[in-house]
């Protein structure tokens, strides 16, 4: 039974593309957080997320964890370091020494830590080529968690979300489906009921032709790409003057979930 939950991370937890009404991003989390919640009293659950999008591992591990450690919750999530391995000349092992460093704090002091691995790259193709390194950094992660006995939702091995309708027009960021069905993978994760298979099959799609793939991929790259780049170029963070969602109410979440559903 879990009765405390706070989410640590960058973009991915913090809910970037998917949207609720209201333009806040909603996310795995939040949505993962609805799950723990229903099996619980009503009231009797406290759920923080405190994810900023664009963070690196050592913001991260500067900013939140002293935070997530103050709250002491029954569980945190933590995903860092994706941002630092896809910034050129990083070393994945390099990285993970400081990942590690950060899970013997957090778990030191918090009953269950749940860590995450990164996606497979194969068919994006601003990350393609970082497959291998993002693979090195996984199997960090992996014998990390086995160290210290963390949980790992292991989003390579979830096929479902190789799907283009499960990421965002940007391609870097998953679409509310891919957000749903992460927030599953995490509740079977954890032993929890889940109303539905994060596996479950897509429906066929129509066959695309060699010139809308062309022409979608032009169009990907003048609104997402060359911005992108021109960030980083600049030495600027998306998540630069964003602040954590911080306390969310379960019964708010499913509220913002439905009105857009």
């Amino acid at each position: 039974m879990i009765g405390s939950y706070v989410a640590v991370g960058d973009s991915f937890t913090e809910g970037v593309g998917d949207p609720g009404p209201d333009g806040a991003f909603v996310g795995w989390a939040d949505r993962f957080a609805v799950l723990l919640a229903d099996r619980v009293p009503e009231g009797d659950f406290d759920y923080t997320n405190l994810a900023v999008r664009g963070k690196l591992l050592d913001q991260i591990v500067e900013d939140q964890v002293p935070r997530a450690l103050e709250l002491a919750p029954d569980l945190i999530s933590f995903c860092a370091g994706g941002n630092d391995i896809i910034r050129p000349g990083t070393d994945p092992d390099e990285v993970a020494e400081r990942f590690e460093r950060a899970i013997a704090t957090l778990t030191s002091a918090i009953g269950t830590v749940m860590v995450t691995t990164g996606f497979d790259t194969r068919d994006v193709p601003v990350l393609r080529h970082l497959r291998g390194k993002i693979a090195t950094y996984n199997g960090h992660v992996r014998a990390i968690a086995d160290r210290y006995g963390c949980p790992v939702l292991d989003l390579w091995s979830l096929k479902t979300v190789q799907d283009r309708r499960a990421w965002d027009d940007d391609r870097l960021h998953l679409s509310p489906e891919g957000h749903t069905r992460v927030a599953l993978r995490a509740g079977q994760v954890l032993g929890v009921e889940v109303p539905a298979d994060p596996e479950q099959p897509w429906p066929p799609l129509p066959p695309r032709g060699t010139f809308e793939v062309r022409r979608d991929n032009i169009q990907w790259a003048r609104d997402y790409l060359v911005p992108w780049i021109g960030r980083r170029l600049r030495g600027e963070s998306s998540g630069d003057h964003v602040s954590a969602k911080g306390h969310l109410s379960p019964d708010d979440i499913k509220m913002r979930i439905g009105s857009v559903a």
